[in-house]
């Protein structure tokens, strides 16, 4: 690869770590050819864009982005491919997910929203992080559940004022 070339892959993963806030770094090798196509598919239908990357140009395009990614650079060791996603638990779902037909990928390291994840003994507790529209729709429901109460009161005690106070003082007991 010469020299241009190198800096354009540089450049061009530079602007991807720069405009995504959700990255994993994982080892994919030692799968076979059929193996990877079907991880790229997977990939594909869950948003996640999946790209093998030479660890000295990730690591030089890393130091080119405007984020604190050096406790990354340990994890540049072997064969490494990067997994860009706009949702944060998705691609640690999907690689337990494939990793149940085959032994890898392995996670060497996450970075999501300046939170850096290193290992792959971090992959259950990424798996298990809630998206932003998860906690929204959670927030969302705590919010309805007081007035889901006074509803199921109103409606339960009838509607006369007297019916309501009444359902209302033996919810308090």
């Amino acid at each position: 690869m010469k020299r241009e070339e190198k800096n354009q892959v540089i450049e061009s993963i530079a602007e991807k770590l720069k405009s995504n806030e959700i990255f994993y770094l994982t080892d994919t090798s030692e799968l076979n050819v059929e193996t990877i196509n079907k991880l790229r598919r997977l990939c594909f239908r869950r948003k996640v864009q999946l790209e093998v990357v030479k660890n000295t140009l990730l690591k030089k395009a890393m130091e080119q982005s405007d984020k604190e990614l050096e406790p990354l650079y340990e994890a540049l060791k072997g064969p490494t491919s990067i997994m860009f996603s706009e949702t944060e638990n998705v691609p640690a779902k999907l690689i337990k997910e494939f990793r149940k037909a085959s032994p890898k990928p392995l996670l060497k390291g996450a970075y999501i929203q300046e939170a850096i994840y290193i290992g792959d003994d971090q992959l259950d507790l990424l798996a298990s992080l809630k998206s932003k529209e998860e906690l929204i729709g959670d927030i969302i429901g705590l919010l309805q559940s007081p007035a889901t109460n006074v509803i199921s009161a109103l409606k339960s005690g009838g509607n006369t004022i007297a019916g309501v106070v009444k359902t209302l003082s033996e919810k308090q007991e």
